[in-house]
């Protein structure tokens, strides 16, 4: 019996980040780790919409990372937790892809969304927020980490 690897959401400032000097050592540590099999990466077409004007390098990782399973399409479900999450005050419609990231994680109960956005996604105040909704409307809690959380869980150490 195969054991399920956990799934990690990739938001698309992980994909910018593989190639930014400040965030390129744990992003690509992070691959390392999916490569040697302990993640299943997936993402949304949120990211790929938002990645249309990217660099080159980018959107080439992003194609030689995901296969098309791996690229959640965005249904109403996740259109309308989003807009709720708006709606809440937990981000501002300015940055409503924040929240369809967060949905699309939400909504098809993936372990851990991962992101270097620490403004609107990574901290425990909005993690709170975006928790409060879901619990309200039936979906259980996100996780929302940056890769340093993921890849030093998973370092043999000696503590």
């Amino acid at each position: 019996m195969r054991m399920r690897l956990p799934t990690l959401y990739l938001d698309t400032s992980i994909l910018g980040g593989y190639f930014d000097d400040e965030w390129k050592q744990p992003t690509r540590e992070l691959w390392r780790q999916m490569e040697s099999g302990l993640w299943r990466f997936l993402t949304s077409l949120v990211a790929a919409e938002e990645l249309i004007e990217a660099p080159e390098r980018v959107r080439e990782l992003f194609n030689s990372t995901f296969e098309a399973a791996d690229v959640l399409n965005i249904t109403e479900e996740i259109d309308h937790l989003a807009a709720t999450y708006v709606a809440q005050g937990v981000v501002t419609p300015k940055y409503e892809d924040d929240a369809r990231h967060v949905a699309a994680c939400t909504v098809n109960r993936i372990d851990f969304l991962v992101s270097w956005n620490f403004r609107h996604m990574v901290n425990v105040q909005r993690e709170t927020a975006f928790n409060g909704v879901n619990l309200l409307n039936g979906y259980p809690a996100i996780r929302i980490v940056n890769p340093l959380e993921i890849i030093y869980g998973n370092q043999d150490q000696n503590i």
